[in-house]
């Protein structure tokens, strides 16, 4: 999926950034950073992922991952959205949307019709996150998490 602004083209492709690109996204997006391990360990084990490249107009080869997206799981019945980001200089040109309609396009096309999907939205994310059909699940349960 193609879009251009009158700065930049953006290109929304499957795939995963290296580890050092994914830990920098991350950091610039305001999300915690993970190990340089974790990551190089995490990210083969995608289940899909997209990227979305900016490439200035007037330097087409100056591209860079400007946002990402994943999908981890099992495979079959329980999938999870992870790590959905976009460098806060390309905020606010529907990268963020992008990337989650390619994810959930994926999804609909092979994760089985019964599958659970989740995600943790944080700060206002749940406002993008709802307009794809995703809902709060409280008071019923609550998202916990963990750290080893």
């Amino acid at each position: 999926m193609n879009s251009t602004d009158d700065h930049y083209t953006y290109v929304v492709r499957p795939g995963v950034p290296d580890v050092g690109t994914f830990r920098s996204l991350r950091r610039a997006a305001g999300m915690s950073d993970r190990s340089a391990e974790a990551v190089a360990q995490g990210l083969p084990h995608t289940w899909h992922g997209v990227v979305d490249e900016a490439a200035p107009q007037d330097d087409p080869a100056a591209g860079r991952i400007a946002g990402m997206g994943r999908i981890v799981g099992d495979g079959g019945a329980c999938f999870q959205i992870v790590d959905v980001c976009v460098l806060p200089e390309h905020q606010g040109r529907g990268l963020g949307t992008r990337i989650m309609a390619e994810l959930t396009g994926e999804l609909e096309r092979r994760a089985p019709a019964t599958a659970y999907v989740s995600l943790i939205a944080d700060g206002d994310a749940h406002r993008l996150y709802a307009r794809f059909g995703f809902t709060g699940t409280a008071p019923r349960s609550i998202g916990m998490h963990r750290t080893v």
